[in-house]
């Protein structure tokens, strides 16, 4: 679901880094990449405990209910897997200030790894 314009600017990045990939075969796994996708918080109320009436054989079936609540989630990863991730929480305001603290925190990871 890219505009060209985005396609482009993933073209030109990869052909940027296509000689550094062609000089050293570990190159590729220097990189940290990302993404972010709204999900849907899959909250769920349930019952504690089952119970039954006395000369029941199967315990009442627990009602579930889904939340309709959408959260922003952002992954790192590197070529070995998961590096970093974070959930926006709800209602938060996904800007400059929260990118920026989001980017530290995946530095710290980075370093921790």
């Amino acid at each position: 679901m890219l505009t060209v314009k985005q396609k482009e600017t993933c073209l030109a990045a990869a052909r940027d880094l296509q000689p550094y990939a062609d000089q050293d075969a570990n190159f590729m796994r220097t990189i940290t990449t990302g993404d972010e996708s709204w999900v849907y918080n899959p909250e769920t109320k349930v019952q504690l405990s089952q119970w039954k009436t006395p000369g029941s054989l199967m315990p009442k079936m627990v009602q579930e209910v889904q939340s309709k609540v959408k959260v922003m989630s952002t992954v790192f990863f590197d070529h070995k897997g998961i590096v970093h991730y974070k959930y926006a929480p709800e209602g938060h305001i996904v800007n400059k200030k929260y990118y920026v603290e989001v980017l530290c925190r995946l530095h710290d990871a980075v370093r921790c790894k």
